[in-house]
């Protein structure tokens, strides 16, 4: 498996090389951010380590940011000397899969990495979801129930896949927040209620029946049945 490294420091991009390759891993590295983007746009990788602060203009999550607008999804590691939960939020609402601080052992990189590439290629296993006779195409990114389409913002399109992909459970709050919105904290605001509001008038207004339930105390689940 080849994994790109975006770094421009010469010694920590050789300790990334020395570890990923000793792990196994072909191992390509750009030393700006230009090249790495360059490079991840046009090349196959199974995983991205990307350094936040590059100079140049264009730090790492100009890059992830840039990645995902042309519908690339290679699970992206995002390192960072910043470490508070906002600079982890912004990395991870990005498009970053990851966020990992330094400093940081290569053991726990490894580790990340290791999960970034099995959650990668589980995902890229299932290409529709089905719930009922709303289907989710994942790959052109389309929604259709009883045959008929329905346009989804990018925001509605995240969460109606997190549902799909937990058909049958509750879902919590929780779980939404740190799967969709990247918060490993509640901001306590109405985020969630309004865009499941909207979603549920999308899917469930003109169809029966309807899909998706609120679970009184508990929250959200996508099911067929009441």
């Amino acid at each position: 498996m080849r994994i790109l490294i975006i770094e421009d420091d010469p010694h920590t991009a050789s300790y990334l090389r020395k570890g990923l390759t000793e792990a196994g891993y072909q191992v390509d590295h750009a030393a700006n951010a230009r090249d790495g983007l360059f490079m991840a746009a046009t090349e196959p990788y199974a995983a991205l380590v990307v350094d936040r602060n590059l100079p140049g203009g264009i730090d790492g999550l100009s890059i992830v940011q840039a990645l995902r607008a042309q519908s690339i999804k290679t699970p992206a590691l995002i390192l960072s000397q910043l470490a508070q939960i906002d600079d982890r939020v912004q990395g991870l609402r990005a498009g970053a899969d990851d966020y990992l601080t330094k400093p940081y052992a290569i053991t726990e990189l490894l580790a990340r990495v290791e999960a970034l590439i099995r959650r990668s290629s589980a995902s890229a296993a299932t290409t529709r979801l089905k719930v009922a006779d709303l289907e989710m195409d994942l790959i052109s990114r389309t929604v259709t129930r009883g045959g008929a389409k329905i346009d989804l913002q990018p925001r509605e399109f995240q969460l109606l896949e997190f549902l799909m992909r937990h058909a049958g459970q509750v879902v919590t709050r929780t779980m939404l927040l740190e799967g969709i919105w990247g918060y490993h904290f509640d901001p306590q605001t109405n985020v969630i209620d309004v865009h499941i509001s909207r979603l549920r008038q999308k899917i469930d207004a003109s169809h029966k029946p309807a899909l998706l339930h609120t679970i009184r105390g508990a929250g959200y689940s996508l099911r067929a049945d009441a």
